[in-house]
């Protein structure tokens, strides 16, 4: 069971280095970091991401995972084994940001999703989801000051350790979370596992969940790692298939999405919520999702592709796929501030054919 609010203060101080490149820090043994040092196209934050117009940001990112930006469009960057964080920009080389302790990288945990506190100009937070030595847990930090843990107690496992954290348009902190292989806790109430939850920037059951005093938003949950919202404030969620089928579902509190009793469409009549799209778990593995507009945008792991859907009111229809087979495993995708659509790669997470350069963040400019 988590413990809300727990101000676990960690001893170790971070890392920071926001004026200085990396390479002079690097670890004896890793590769530095390469920039693709070019000045990015102009990008208009109301226009539509080209995707015939990609642009290497930065190459050599050991297992990118979670990616957030900062108010001066900046990106933060998670490297899931090593427990860094990086400060990556177009035509700069990334810079080491921080580096958390605590971390443990062991199959599909390490160092996870990031988020950046809605009122970072004046809190200066930043926030971290990872796979520590007991459970998976949510820190927050300033640069150059010790971490604090706001959530813990969420079980972790070689996988199904979710991971995705996000910012809602309430300014709550929304959270996927895993069965971490243990289906029977996703539809446990009394687990954080295998669910959405909803908490405060402090760690607490947000104000107006479901059942009053539990993080809980969404249960019946197998793997969680996509969150986003669109114009009309409708959250939707990726999610990841056993045998079968992926999902996307839209989110709505106090609903419950069926797993282990349901893969896919099929629950309604049981009183589960059915997913608005699926997939073939070899044609997607979803991950990180994104929504520019009226698209709807999620990165493939296993299909190797974008999936792109129209999306409107919670609804979302017209699904193709772009990008197929052209960079390999797809781990994240993001809308910078100016519009702009970043992807993040995932070859060298044990399970991808690497490429030249892996792992590559790419920016695809707004028209």
């Amino acid at each position: 069971m988590s413990r809300q609010g727990a101000r676990n203060i960690l001893g170790a101080i971070l890392i920071a280095c926001a004026a200085t490149s990396c390479t002079s820090d690097e670890p004896a043994g890793r590769a530095p970091f390469t920039a693709i040092v070019t000045a990015p196209a102009p990008s208009v934050p109301s226009g539509v991401p080209d995707l015939g117009a990609p642009e290497e940001v930065a190459r050599g990112i050991d297992v990118p995972w979670g990616l957030a930006f900062l108010p001066d469009g900046t990106a933060l960057v998670a490297e899931r084994d090593s427990g860094r964080i990086l400060r990556v920009a177009p035509g700069r080389e990334p810079e080491l940001f921080a580096e958390l302790p605590g971390v443990v990288a062991r199959g599909e945990g390490g160092l996870l999703g990031l988020a950046v506190a809605p009122d970072y100009d004046r809190t200066r937070y930043v926030y971290a989801y990872f796979t520590a030595e007991d459970d998976n847990r949510i820190v927050r930090f300033r640069p150059g000051e010790p971490v604090e843990v706001i959530f813990d107690g969420i079980a972790k496992a070689g996988n199904h350790n979710g991971g995705r954290i996000a910012f809602g348009p309430d300014g709550m902190l929304y959270v996927g979370t895993g069965d971490a292989g243990r289906s029977g806790l996703s539809q446990d109430a009394a687990s954080p596992n295998g669910k959405i939850l909803r908490i405060t920037p402090d760690g607490a059951p947000a104000p107006g969940n479901p059942t009053p005093g539990s993080p809980v938003y969404s249960l019946g949950h197998r793997n969680v790692q996509g969150l986003a919202w669109d114009g009309s404030g409708a959250l939707y969620a990726a999610e990841f298939g056993q045998d079968r089928v992926d999902e996307i579902n839209l989110i709505e509190p106090g609903r419950n999405y069926g797993w282990p009793e349901v893969e896919g469409s099929g629950g309604a009549n049981s009183g589960f919520t059915d997913p608005l799209l699926t997939w073939s778990t070899s044609e997607a593995s979803p991950s990180g999702i994104a929504i520019a507009g009226n698209t709807l945008y999620v990165a493939a792991l296993r299909g190797e592709r974008l999936w792109t859907a129209t999306v409107s009111n919670g609804s979302a229809t017209n699904p193709r796929d772009v990008l197929r087979d052209s960079y390999g495993r797809l781990r994240t995708v993001t809308v910078a501030p100016d519009g702009a659509l970043w992807l993040t790669t995932s070859n060298t997470d044990g399970r991808g054919d690497l490429r030249d350069g892996d792992d590559h963040i790419l920016r695809f400019p707004a028209r």
